[in-house]
């Protein structure tokens, strides 16, 4: 991680997918570059000011980042009020609103957006070429492991920070999957989260050993479900710095910088 933080520029862009137009961030370093390409995905209550703010931030270490509306099928963002996400109770039944287009995002829709937004970031100037890197939260970080299933020889890495339900009973969990991942993957996972318990730790682990992969799989003590997202009450600053630092160490390895 460099010391210097770069001036950053963001603009609001449409990726072409085979199910429309995707609306995003995208976030790069001011100067020529080449910088290395970085997805974002989003949590369940998606594009806002926060996810700005953290593409920002990774944009700012030297890198591209693109932040995709992972349920454009349904419309641009926000697709709902997010003025009571401060609320347990509002944020609750946002979050029963939204679990319908949660579950939309089978394997097979996330491993062909992923292939769109890769080639609009490829696509982009002063990005280097070669594979990628993906970041993801809640929702997004079981997301970004079914990115970097499906597409080994374009992510390079995939970070997931308190995803949920990454281990399930069904026979399409992620992590079944994870023996096609290549290149290295890291799980920041919240200590107090109903969505990715102890035991399903457990076995998500188990697997990776078992499929040789490369990966770093930590519980972070005392954090909630979404700690990472300072525009709720889950939001936990200590853990949020140790998953940038984490998330930091991923970038810079993968990339050799």
């Amino acid at each position: 991680m460099t010391t210097n933080r770069l001036p950053v520029r963001t603009t609001t862009v449409d990726v072409p997918t085979s199910g429309g137009g995707a609306d995003a961030y995208l976030v790069r370093p001011d100067g020529d570059g080449p910088f290395p390409p970085v997805l974002l995905f989003m949590d369940a209550f998606g594009l806002r000011p926060r996810l700005a703010e953290m593409a920002q931030r990774i944009a700012a270490e030297g890198y591209v980042v693109l932040v995709p509306n992972l349920f454009h099928r349904a419309g641009r963002a926000p697709l709902v009020d997010l003025t009571g996400l401060g609320d347990p109770e509002q944020r609750g039944a946002l979050f029963g609103r939204l679990m319908p287009l949660i579950t939309a995002l089978t394997p097979d829709v996330v491993a062909r957006d992923t292939a769109a937004y890769l080639d609009f970031l490829a696509a982009q100037p002063g990005v280097t070429p070669g594979p990628a890197a993906v970041t993801g939260y809640c929702m997004g970080g079981t997301n970004a492991l079914r990115a970097i299933e499906a597409h080994p020889d374009r992510l390079a890495a995939a970070a997931s920070f308190h995803g949920g339900r990454i281990v399930t009973d069904a026979t399409d969990s992620p992590h079944l999957a994870v023996a096609a991942v290549t290149g290295e993957l890291y799980f920041g996972h919240a200590d107090k989260d109903q969505s990715m318990t102890a035991e399903q730790i457990e076995t998500l682990e188990k697997a990776l050993e078992a499929a040789g992969v490369r990966h770093r799989s930590e519980v972070y003590p005392g954090a909630h479900h979404g700690y990472t997202m300072a525009d709720t009450p889950a939001y936990d600053e200590r853990a949020t710095e140790r998953h940038w630092a984490a998330l930091f160490d991923l970038l810079d390895r993968t990339f050799r910088r």
